[in-house]
């Protein structure tokens, strides 16, 4: 499909999306978003990025050739319907590029979706952090129109072609989600119980002696993680559905969600990621913390 304008509209530009259009302003592309339905906090993120807001997604999809996904996984199918939908009412056709962190089975639904009305998808799987400053990450697409998405490629963005199927980008993906969330939800609950059972300290001093770098990785990323939490439920259990799908276990991710929807509950799960990097707490003072309110 060819594009032919300049224009890439972004659904949600939350810390991820903010970043990505960024990047993508800074090759000179138009970054679009649609308010409407929209929390404040996404709104004020739109605008701090001087993003246009087209504010509904019929205008949205009728200004943008080429809309990326960049959402709450669990609204990943509830946003392609409606972006269908929009596309539906405006007689538009265009590239759908999702880029949540969804399984095989979900992304190959959402190329259903945005089929039916005569739209094309990429399968887009993000690996890194919001690429702001010095901080870099890697698109990973699949499809056959992933190569398009080598105009986005920049400094803070790597394109990487992940197959030509739909569903291999979302594969690898989850996979390295597993390692990387499935990890820090053993490490907190492990860490939780630890101080709950009274034995904290000696494990402590155990953890820093023989599991050095895999105790400091785990303290670490728990410092951004309760406020992530609740978005990180609907991943770790696509995850489960990815696993199940080839015939392995789901109840190791089913048990990780589980983990951050206790975690999503308590008062730091509540916190703004503003605030949350205020506080600017260790990873011990997360964990005593959770240990308390869980």
């Amino acid at each position: 499909m060819q594009l032919l304008n300049n224009a890439i509209g972004i659904t949600s530009p939350g810390d991820m999306g903010q970043g990505i259009a960024m990047c993508l302003k800074s090759l000179g592309f138009e970054v679009c978003m649609a308010s409407e339905g929209r929390s404040p906090r996404t709104r004020e993120l739109g605008e701090k990025a001087n993003l246009t807001d087209c504010h509904t997604l019929e205008k949205l999809v009728q200004t943008c050739d080429m809309v990326l996904s960049v959402l709450d996984p669990g609204a990943a199918l509830t946003n392609a319907q409606a972006v269908a939908q929009a596309c539906q009412k405006s007689h538009r056709s265009i590239v759908y590029v999702d880029c949540n962190a969804v399984s095989p089975q979900t992304m190959h639904s959402i190329e259903a979706i945005m089929s039916a009305v005569g739209c094309q998808t990429i399968d887009a799987g993000i690996v890194g952090p919001p690429p702001r400053g010095s901080a870099k990450h890697r698109f990973y697409v699949s499809g056959p129109n992933a190569p398009l998405m080598q105009r986005i490629a920049c400094e803070g963005i790597t394109v990487i072609q992940a197959g030509e199927k739909i569903g291999d980008a979302s594969a690898l993906k989850m996979c390295y989600a597993a390692l990387t969330k499935g990890s820090i939800a053993l490490g907190t609950e492990l860490l939780v119980a630890a101080r709950k059972l009274g034995v904290d300290q000696l494990l402590d001093k155990e953890l820093r002696g023989s599991q050095a770098s895999l105790y400091e990785s785990v303290l670490s990323r728990s410092t951004s993680m309760p406020f992530k939490a609740y978005r990180w439920v609907p991943e770790m259990l696509e995850i489960a559905k990815t696993f199940e799908g080839v015939g392995l276990t789901p109840l190791i991710l089913e048990g990780a969600a589980a983990l951050y929807e206790q975690v999503a509950k308590t008062p730091q799960g509540h916190e703004t990621p503003e605030e949350a990097r205020h506080q600017k707490r260790t990873g011990n003072q997360v964990i005593s913390a959770l240990a308390d309110t869980i």
